[in-house]
Order: structure tokens, then sequence, then C-alpha cells
């Protein structure tokens, strides 16, 4: 009966996800922030070359058991979460180009991780090919249904859109309780371990990564931070509880990584948030005045008592 509640509330908070995330968007809105290769490159980076050695590495330093291990690669390789552009709005950072990174994201998520995770895992069977097939079919299938019904049938995408967001917050909230409660004993052993450790030093040194790597901009770097530091749990979940439905600890680690990270990623976006209505205003180039420093209009030139350019006035 658990077994089955937990591929229900899995398969509803990924579907559904994927759909709100679709009936909201546009393909414009998408591609319109990913114009800039240069922060695409960062970005793809940051999220698959940085953040996926990061955690293999913690999984080597730090003594943790297979299925830790195994749980901290799959969040080290499935980036993209579904609501980073809430993550930017409460940070008061670029939230177009939030949207376009997260899904550039969840759609490089379902091509990389599929032939990266077996890599990472040299000692663990994993079947490639069962999970490209599971991403495509319960992440980018829904995804292009949305736009697909965005694009053609407004209205019913902004009737449907919040239904769909809801349902996935709900789901993903009674997995995340369901798994706690019936492994409570699992998930306090935890703290026993390097793994509350390990995700804490994994979630930081991503959100750092993502910020330096987020180039110029500071609207873009605290984009790039959240995005790095929050990692794709739908597509966690969705592998962990097909592919290791054997080893359930890997759900279990990762219900408990999602609340570690939930834990510092609201409150980073509220601390941008708090530095961005403190900033200052842009500094602008040498030489060039502000709009409140427009010099002032220079006054005529005195002329000397009695020549020609005298006032008007003091003619005849």
């Amino acid at each position: 009966m658990a077994s089955t509640l937990q591929n229900l509330f899995t398969f509803a908070f990924v579907i559904t996800s994927m759909l709100s995330m679709g009936l909201s968007l546009t393909v414009s809105q998408i591609l319109q922030p990913l114009r800039n290769p240069r922060l695409v490159i960062m970005a793809l980076a940051a999220n698959f070359v940085v953040v996926p050695a990061v955690a293999f590495a913690l999984s080597r330093i730090i003594p943790l058991e297979q299925d830790v291990q195994i749980g901290l690669l799959l969040l080290g390789t499935a980036a993209g979460a579904p609501f980073l552009p809430k993550l930017a709005q409460i940070a008061k950072a670029n939230i177009a180009f939030a949207v376009g990174l997260m899904t550039m994201l969840i759609v490089v998520t379902i091509i990389y991780l599929p032939i990266v995770l077996p890599l990472l895992l040299p000692g663990v069977e994993v079947d490639a090919g069962k999970i490209a097939v599971l991403l495509i079919v319960q992440m980018l299938v829904p995804l292009i249904i949305g736009l697909l019904v965005k694009a053609r049938y407004e209205g019913a995408a902004e009737t449907l859109q919040p239904v769909m967001a809801q349902v996935a917050n709900v789901s993903l909230a009674l997995l995340l309780v369901m798994m706690l409660a019936l492994n409570f004993s699992n998930v306090i052993a935890l703290f026993g371990t390097g793994a509350i450790i390990a995700t804490l030093l994994f979630v930081a040194t991503s959100v750092v990564a993502g910020y330096f790597l987020g180039g110029p901009a500071t609207d873009n770097k605290r984009v790039l931070a959240l995005g790095t530091g929050q990692r794709n749990l739908a597509a966690s979940f969705l592998i962990a509880g097909s592919s290791f439905a054997d080893q359930p600890n890997v759900l279990v680690y990762l219900a408990a990584a999602g609340l570690v990270a939930t834990v510092v990623m609201f409150p980073t976006a509220a601390e941008f948030g708090k530095r961005s209505e403190t900033a200052p205003e842009p500094e602008t180039a040498p030489g060039v005045p502000t709009a409140a420093e427009e010099p002032e209009t220079a006054p005529e030139p005195e002329t000397a008592p009695g020549s020609a350019a005298t006032s008007v006035s003091n003619k005849p």
C-alpha cells in the first residue's frame, strides 16, 4: 500500500509540475533569455560539470552508505527545479532568465542523466534506456503538451495552470510527509552519518559555483546561483522510484535532502531579495551624467556696458 501511494504521489508530482510549467510559458519566453551564448555555456558548465563533480567528490571523501551516495549523485545529475521562477521572484531577480534557464536545464537533464549516471555508479546496475524513456514520457511529453495547449488554447491554459500547480505542490508535500513518516527512524539515523553534512556542503558549493559563473550582471548571478543550488527533485524521485525500488533508503535520503535544500534555498532567495532592495543605483560610465546629475544650462555670458548685446529692454 505504501509503495503504491509513493508511486502515485511521485507520478502526480512529476506530471503535474511539468504540465503546469508548460501551461504557463510560451516558446518565445523560454528562448528570449537564452540568446546570450556565454551565459548559456556558463549555466550548462555549472549544472552539468561542476555540480556533478562536487557530488561525486563528496560521495568519495565523506564516508556514506551506498544508498546515500546514489541519492547524492542523483541530485548532482538532475538539474532544473520546476519552482526556480518562484525562487527568482522572491530574490527580486531576473525572472525571464529563470524561466529560460529552468526549461533548458530540464531538457538537458533528460538527455544527460541516462548517459552520465551509469558512469558515476560503475558498481551499480543502472538501465540507461529505461531512465531515458521515463524522463521523456513523464517529463518532456507533459512539458510539450502544456506548451501546445498554451499556444492554441490560451484561455484553457490559464484555467488549468493553477490547478496543475496546486496538484503538484500537494503531491510533493504528501510524498515528503509519507516518506519521512514511514521512515522516521531511518531519517533520524541520517543525522548520525555524514549524509546531512554532505548535503549542506553540496547545496552551499552549488550555490557559490552558480553565483560566480553567472557573469557580470548581479541579477543573472543570483538566478544561476538559485538554479544551480536547487536541484530537480521530480527527476530524482522518478529515477529513484523506478531504478532503485529495491533500495528504499535512496528515496528516504532524497526526501531528507529535499527538505534540507528547501530550508537553505528559500532563505537564500529572501536574502538576495533584501540585498536587491538596498542595492545602490548602478554606476554609469565615466563622463556620462545620470538623470539626476544633468548639467545645468550655462548662464548667458555677461556683456560689457554699452555693448551691442545689451538687453532688449534697454533699446530705445
